[in-house]
């Protein structure tokens, strides 16, 4: 997904902006683009909005989140990349971000919350669940144990 993104890939820097939003699986470790300086600031280009407004509005926008300002750094920057505005992006995915989903990949799981509240497997860092019932119950029944060792297998 990188080197699409870094290629310019439309679809892929969006990916990887919202994986790294989200926090995902090593999403923020790949798509970590070091010192961008300016690229916050870039979000409000195109956008009539004062220098000053700045600070209070990045403030705003990443209440109630934890994504540290080097990682909404990245995410601006393949927005911006991907040719996507990066203001009402950041918007539309703090939206989804606060309203909360199902993020547990065992399939009778019913459970709604944010992604941050599903902890990810310690082994293959893939797949979320709501609890160790549910981890469990996809080890066995739901093709985790044979996803799970090629997963971990692949990032090596």
């Amino acid at each position: 997904m990188r080197k699409a993104a870094e290629n310019g890939q439309k679809e892929s820097c969006f990916q990887l902006a919202s994986h790294m939003y989200g926090d995902y699986p090593y999403a923020r470790e790949v798509g970590h683009v070091g010192e961008a300086t300016g690229v916050l600031a870039g979000i409000f280009e195109g956008h009539d909005v004062p220098a000053d407004v700045l600070t209070g509005f990045l403030d705003a926008l990443m209440e109630g989140h934890d994504v540290p300002p080097d990682v909404l750094t990245g995410v601006a920057y393949w927005l911006r990349k991907g040719g996507y505005d990066p203001l009402s992006t950041l918007f539309m995915l703090g939206k989804r971000a606060l309203e909360g989903g199902k993020h547990c990949y065992n399939d009778g799981c019913e459970v709604v919350g944010h992604l941050k509240e599903f902890k990810v497997c310690p082994q293959c860092k893939t797949f979320r669940y709501c609890g160790a019932a549910c981890q469990k119950q996809h080890w066995t029944t739901g093709g985790h144990k044979e996803r799970c060792g090629m997963a971990s297998y692949m990032r090596t």
